[in-house]
């Protein structure tokens, strides 16, 4: 798979560290920064992966930051995007298997590298469980997102 990803400069140190991971794990990665620890706006990084994920550049991002909380209400904020806020290996299954999340975001003062790393390889192994009740749900979180679209 490919997987951009990026951080703003709370996250900086867990998405190096998780970029060789991903690769050894056998995926593509795009970095799209941040790349230092000079203060910058998480929404910025947030548009980047979210945008190649949107446009099939991307299988799956990942976002980082501090808590991984800005990241997530900005990655949910674009039209096709389900991006959850994963801090423990059992929501990394389930948001993938119920939810077919294609954004994993988390946070780098939250959960060690350790636990990041055990996250990342779970999301990344879970396939969606194309359940009925799984497909209805995803259709009506879609529903609501074309009825609360803002048209320009």
């Amino acid at each position: 798979m490919k997987i951009a990803i990026g951080s703003d400069h709370a996250g900086f140190r867990l998405k190096q560290q998780l970029n060789e991971v991903i690769v050894k794990m056998g995926h593509e990665i795009e970095d799209v920064g941040f790349n230092g620890t000079e203060s910058v706006d998480y929404p910025d990084f947030a548009s980047e992966v979210c945008n190649r994920v949107v446009a099939g550049k991307a299988d799956r991002g990942i976002l980082i930051c501090g808590t991984g909380i800005g990241m997530s209400i900005a990655a949910n904020k674009i039209p096709g995007i389900r991006c959850a806020l994963v801090h423990d290996v059992f929501s990394a299954k389930a948001t993938r298997e119920h939810n077919d999340t294609n954004v994993l975001a988390m946070g780098e003062r939250v959960v060690g590298p350790g636990l990041a790393e055990e996250i990342i390889a779970t999301w990344l192994d879970t396939q969606f469980s194309e359940g009925e009740r799984h497909i209805g749900r995803i259709n009506k979180i879609k529903a609501l997102e074309d009825r609360n679209a803002l048209h320009p």
